[in-house]
């Protein structure tokens, strides 16, 4: 065939190498392995195994992990996540006293329960988080619990029951900027997720509230210090800034990686606006450190204290 003109051929875009300080540690030592051992004798779920965390192998090697409860399937599908989504058809009512058993076998001084989004339940879900916050301060009386909410499709009452628990720290992820929003996140919304923090706030001023955000995800950095400037109105205390790591290839791109002194940017920029702690790197998560972020704003109790100096 004779051709006059050449043809053009749409070449892939280069996709950018994933950078060094983004390594995890990925040793299996015997804690981890312990610990994975003692979530399946439960049958208990983790965010961490769920969401493919690039921390687990650290975490669970100091016997930290994210409690997951409510079933392991998701009524909706964020294009972030990893999380199974589908109709779930689990909700175990023993689930609370096997987290707390969990717990106490690990002997953890801060607890970090999460959940998957419950849509199909009236509450959703709530009840059962407050089980499990009621659960743990009656095996481990000086343990601090962290819950990680969902938003509870922007229903008041869930949202009461949960703090009427008494848990030490209300978590609830914005994910990204206004901008992003309704693309990064399945059926939530920016000015819900502000509502929710801004109500428990409300309802509840002794109990600190914390949020995460993603970055990587095609923001810009004004827009990452205007939702910054959201959280701190709507009264949030705590802020996790990471990496957004593209879980599957079904998933949202990686639009950019943050270098590490950029993290430190955003982390001068939060501390600035009067959040109590910010914790701001490329692995960071919104539970990593859990226990460290908490002690900006939870006092760590006398008795813990004292049991650490004499082991020490």
């Amino acid at each position: 065939m004779n051709r006059t003109t050449h043809e053009k051929r749409s070449v892939p875009a280069m996709r950018e190498r994933k950078p060094s300080w983004l390594k995890a540690n990925l040793v299996t030592t015997e804690n981890y392995r312990s610990l994975k051992a003692l979530m399946r004798q439960k049958t208990l779920h983790t965010v961490c195994e769920e969401a493919k965390c690039p921390n687990i192998y650290e975490c669970w090697a100091n016997r930290t992990a994210t409690f997951m409860i409510l079933g392991s399937v998701c009524t909706r599908a964020c294009r972030f996540c990893a999380v199974q989504t589908g109709r779930p058809t689990e909700l175990d009512l023993a689930e609370p006293e096997r987290v707390a058993e969990a717990a106490a076998d690990m002997n953890l001084r801060h607890v970090v329960v999460t959940s998957v989004a419950r849509d199909d339940l009236k509450d959703g879900g709530a009840a059962v988080f407050a089980s499990t916050i009621r659960a743990v301060r009656a095996r481990l009386p000086l343990c601090q619990v962290e819950v990680l909410i969902p938003d509870f499709q922007g229903e008041e009452q869930p949202l009461y029951t949960v703090l009427d628990a008494r848990p030490d720290v209300l978590n609830h992820n914005l994910e990204t900027v206004a901008r992003l929003s309704d693309r990064v996140r399945s059926k939530a919304k920016y000015a819900r997720s502000l509502e929710l923090l801004r109500r428990s706030k409300t309802y509840a001023p002794a109990i600190p509230t914390k949020s995460s955000l993603m970055v990587g995800l095609g923001e810009t950095t004004e827009e990452v210090i205007e939702a910054m400037d959201d959280l701190r109105e709507a009264g949030c205390d705590m802020l996790t800034i990471g990496q957004y790591l593209q879980p599957t290839k079904r998933h949202l791109r990686i639009e950019k990686y943050y270098a590490p002194e950029e993290f430190q940017r955003l982390k001068e920029e939060g501390l600035k606006r009067g959040f109590a702690h910010v914790e701001a790197g490329p692995l960071v998560r919104s539970s990593y450190h859990a226990r460290e972020q908490a002690a900006s704003v939870v006092p760590v109790p006398d008795a813990w204290t004292s049991a650490q100096n004499e082991t020490n």
